[in-house]
């Protein structure tokens, strides 16, 4: 049985870490390099860095703060933002990321998925769906959640596994920053129809919805990120309560 992982997110703006609630109202929420250090040596499984307003300026990822980062940690770290062909990830790649998170890129040109599974492998590649429900219906948004397309949540889950995507990041932006709970319906139906690990974000507000994604939303990773930066809750103590509910976890 494959042990849960715990996925502390930095979401970075202007080289600060910021969290806000469904996606807007950001607010600073440290040094993304001090929070790295902290979060690899008090037990997080993998660590997230995305780079949220990179795609919206049109603009690579900050190549600079990734290889702080990466030089801080030891544990597997998976960059996103402003990737738009392979040639992007083979910087992060060499600048310290161990993975590559494709949102608004890889809806753009679907293609990019196969080229860079193909030349790095599946384990490489990420790719992470932010969605909306809409009168019932899971709608894929772009450009850090500002732009709605035609996709539902589903289809595109199914496509870009047969990609070659190694993983599905999946935000819900419905529960993303309110702490009520991630969406465990959806994420349920998202590991019946594909055989890729799934991360559940958006949502974290207690220990209990980290247990409830792995055993309701049947989620392989859990992501958060505002819980973790302010100290709401701390990864060993919460590890310590997921074994306690018999929650194959890495402790």
């Amino acid at each position: 049985m494959l042990t849960k992982r715990i996925i502390p997110c930095l979401d970075i703006k202007n080289g600060r870490t910021v969290k806000g609630v469904n996606f807007v109202d950001l607010k600073d929420a440290g040094d993304p390099v001090e929070l790295a250090k902290k979060y690899a040596e008090t037990g997080a499984d993998e660590l997230v860095f995305l780079d949220i307003s990179a795609t919206e300026e049109r603009r690579a990822t900050l190549i600079d703060l990734v290889r702080k980062v990466a030089a801080a940690i030891n544990i597997p770290f998976t960059v996103g933002g402003g990737i738009s062909s392979v040639a992007d990830v083979d910087v992060l790649l060499r600048n310290g990321a161990d993975k590559v998170s494709i949102n608004s890129s890889a809806v753009k040109n679907p293609n990019l998925i196969n080229e860079i599974a193909a030349k790095y492998g599946s384990q490489c590649v990420v790719v992470a769906i932010d969605a909306k429900q809409i009168d019932g219906d899971w709608i894929v948004h772009l450009v850090g959640g500002k732009v709605p397309t035609e996709l539902n949540l589903f289809d595109w889950a199914k496509e870009v596994e047969q990609r070659g995507a190694g993983e599905i990041l999946f935000t819900s932006m419905n529960n993303d920053g309110t702490k009520n709970g991630f969406a465990n319906e959806a994420l349920a139906k998202l590991s019946e129809i594909v055989n890729i690990p799934i991360i559940a974000s958006g949502g974290a507000g207690t220990m209990e919805h980290f247990a409830e994604t792995f055993i309701t939303g049947k989620a392989d990773a859990a992501l958060a990120a505002s819980v973790f930066h302010y100290q709401e809750i701390e990864i060993p103590e919460l590890k310590q309560f997921l074994k306690n509910q018999n929650i194959a976890i890495r402790v």
